[in-house]
């Protein structure tokens, strides 16, 4: 049984890809299982994936990158899950210093390493309100997630116990995710760059859809909804839900679009409410 259990979703992305596994396969900690998911690819992914000896390739029709990672997920066996997007690549001690840190450490169920931001190629820095915090990262990534996909390393079974990724999600899967785990547990990060995050690409899924932040709403009132929140985490959640919720308002209205939605999940959770879950849901259908 392999230590780390790495992942790899990927939709073609071959020559990406090669050069993403070429990155785990240079690792100087080297107890880990390597599975690709293809989600659906009809490029040469699969003949790309076959160049590197050991690596498990599996392919499913085309549902999302949420559904691959869980899928790559029950198809492993490590005590640790770290993934990896297939346009980003890991420095060679990425996964050294992560089991260093939690071996060190045994109480850590999930760290994330720094990152260094490329764009196009060329190297950018990212803003302030997207550095990592350490610790009790609640809070803070309410706005925004903060948590990196191919930088985190977790427990296995902390994965099952929050359920894995939304697949109902098209975007903004990971800032709920870590949103779950983050009320429940501190996320640590190891202030190294040990990943390369490369954007700029057509495919990202930033690019694909307009309002990010209507994602970012259903997540919230997910978590609302979820019983897990302390009194103060529920309270930041209802604030943050609100000013989205807010903007999100304002920009339909200079759209010329319906902003009755998001005014109607305001009111829904505001303290004392009476509106029910199917009451909820029903909103949460016409963002």
């Amino acid at each position: 049984m392999p230590k780390v259990s790495v992942i790899i979703p990927t939709y073609n992305r071959c020559e990406l890809l090669r050069e993403a596994l070429a990155s785990v396969c240079a690792q100087t900690y080297q107890d880990f299982e390597l599975i690709v998911v293809d989600d659906g690819s009809h490029d040469e992914t699969a003949a790309v994936v076959h160049e590197f000896a050991g690596v498990r390739y599996v392919w499913q029709p085309h549902r999302g990158v949420s559904a691959a990672r869980n899928h790559g997920v029950t198809l492993s066996t490590g005590e640790w899950v770290a993934f990896l997007d297939s346009d980003d690549l890991w420095q060679p001690r990425k996964l050294e210093k992560q089991i260093a840190f939690v071996t060190a450490q045994p109480e850590v169920q999930i760290c994330q390493t720094e990152e260094l931001w490329l764009r196009h190629g060329v190297r950018v820095n990212p803003q302030r309100k997207h550095r990592k915090p350490s610790g009790d990262i609640f809070a803070p990534s309410l706005a925004r997630c903060l948590v990196s996909p191919s930088a985190v390393m977790l427990r296995r079974e902390l994965f099952e116990e929050v359920g894995g990724f939304d697949e109902r999600l098209p975007a903004c899967e990971d800032y709920d995710l870590w949103l779950r785990i983050a009320a429940r547990l501190p996320v640590y990060l190891i202030d190294i760059p040990l990943v390369i995050k490369r954007g700029g690409h057509a495919d990202q899924l930033s690019r694909r859809f307009w309002g990010m932040d209507r994602f970012r709403v259903v997540a919230l009132c997910k978590l609302l909804d979820s019983g897990i929140l302390s009194p103060a985490q529920r309270q930041l959640t209802e604030e943050m839900l609100r000013t989205k919720c807010t903007i999100l308002a304002q920009g339909a209205r200079r759209r010329g679009k319906d902003a009755t939605p998001y005014l109607a999940l305001i009111a829904a959770y505001r303290e004392h409410n009476t509106s029910t879950r199917a009451d909820i849901s029903a909103i949460l259908h016409q963002l």
